[in-house]
């Protein structure tokens, strides 16, 4: 039996942290069963997800993100949007899209908060890598 490809999106803005939930995905699927992708920051990935979910080539997508209260704008809305286009692009597409995105309430750029996001999300990657077999497996299961 072929392995299944998966696809990996993360968004840029805090890639430091953001990159380690691909650091636990991978731990959990073989990298050679990844495809990565990168986007400019969390807005984007669901455009991005629909689109890597019609070409047909992933049992699942998983896309991940940390939305922070910048002062600037709303980041509750734009989780809000993010994980709604998200689920929309997965029903769209019949294609699992597993959300990695986190917005947490109180978010300080001090290495010790840096450093508890960054184990955080290794986590959080595992889980989205474990939610992807088994969806996957069990859309199998039903012959989808």
């Amino acid at each position: 039996m072929k392995n299944k490809q998966y696809a990996f999106v993360k968004a840029n803005w805090h890639a430091d942290i953001v990159d380690q939930a691909l650091v636990g995905f991978q731990e959990v699927i073989p990298k050679e069963q990844v495809d990565v992708f990168d986007v400019p920051g969390a807005f984007e990935m669901p455009l991005f997800a629909r689109d890597l979910a019609k070409s047909g080539k992933y049992a699942a997508i998983a896309a991940a993100a940390l939305v922070v209260d910048g002062g600037i704008y709303r980041h509750d809305f734009v989780a809000q949007a993010v994980l709604t286009g998200l689920m929309q692009a997965g029903l769209e597409t019949s294609v699992p899209i597993l959300s990695v995105s986190l917005t947490p309430h109180h978010f300080q750029e001090t290495e010790h908060h840096t450093q508890i996001y960054r184990d955080h999300f290794v986590v959080k990657g595992r889980e989205a890598g474990k939610a992807a077999l088994h969806i996957s497996s069990l859309r199998d299961t039903v012959k989808l």
